[in-house]
């Protein structure tokens, strides 16, 4: 398996960066993720850290080398990750809990899933052309989708999201895939500071005519000047999918065991981070929960 990626994360005009990205890999699989913490709730840059450290210790867990239901592992990630949220800020004594959106794209056996919960979105690009995008948890998508738009209403509740990982309810997480790749393909996952000033022409042009490592930088300094002053956090991480006989300065996972694994999100050590044995019990629960309200609607 070979892709090229590239990241970055500026802290624009705010006082702080609650933005998180990363990405690991095995032999034959890779999950890349970005988390934005949220404003107006506490220690939102710790809610964006503890989500991907959950899919990340998850997927060095579960990924040996490959993941048995990708989809499945996408939609049980996000929801632990939830729940460690909760347990979170509830050893603390917090008055509200820290909150965070997600979004996170597997790519294994030549294909890509993703995920996602809130705002933070995910762009496909093959051949200069947009094949997928992500559908944000908000009040202006939703009354699009509906067909209840009205002018100048997208300048209001643009960040007015109904779901998020944190929040006293049980998240609403949208799963998509399997897509097949083909070498050249391109996913950029960001926060809502880099699409929220640069349209999506803009994002998908230069996704489609620039290499990654040209194409990142240059949306997000574009972000943060269309931002101004008070510009959001931006990020963006950005992968070239490459197949399996690609040039040598795109990564290569070849040389890693059926065991081996690579990351740069760390995966040991985080305040409020679930074990394996509470991991295994939120799954367990998780997967309970599912089946009786099926049941109940059947």
């Amino acid at each position: 398996m070979r892709f090229g990626v590239y990241q970055v994360s500026r802290r624009g005009g705010r006082e702080k960066n609650e933005d998180r990205m990363g990405y690991c890999y095995t032999r034959e699989a890779g999950l890349f993720a970005v988390a934005d913490g949220m404003g107006g709730h506490p220690e939102g840059e710790m809610a964006a850290q503890i989500a991907l450290q959950t899919l990340a210790a998850m997927f060095q867990r579960d990924a040996k080398p490959t993941l048995e239901d990708p989809a499945r592992f996408l939609q049980d990630g996000v929801l632990i990750a939830h729940q460690t949220l909760l347990q979170y800020g509830a050893q603390r004594g917090l008055s509200d809990t820290p909150r965070t959106t997600v979004v996170a794209c597997l790519l294994q056996n030549g294909k890509a899933f993703w995920a996602h919960c809130g705002d933070s979105r995910l762009y496909m690009v093959r051949g200069g052309q947009l094949i997928a995008r992500t559908r944000d948890h908000s009040y202006s998508e939703l009354q699009e989708a509906l067909g209840r738009s009205q002018p100048g209403a997208e300048r209001f509740n643009r960040n007015v999201l109904f779901t998020c990982l944190g929040s006293p309810g049980k998240p609403m997480v949208d799963v998509s895939g399997p897509l097949a790749l083909v070498p050249g393909d391109r996913l950029l996952l960001c926060s809502d500071g880099l699409w929220g000033t640069v349209g999506e022409p803009d994002i998908v042009r230069h996704l489609g005519e620039r290499i990654i490592t040209d194409a990142v930088p240059e949306l997000v300094e574009q972000a943060l000047r269309n931002g101004g002053p008070r510009c959001d956090n931006v990020t963006a991480l950005a992968v070239e999918w490459e197949g399996e006989d690609e040039p040598e300065e795109t990564i290569s996972t070849q040389h890693l065991s059926d065991e081996g694994f690579a990351s740069t999100i760390q995966t040991a050590g985080a305040e409020g981070q679930l074990d394996e044995d509470e991991i295994e019990r939120t799954v367990r629960e998780i997967r309970e929960t599912i089946v009786q309200r099926a049941r109940k609607n059947s």
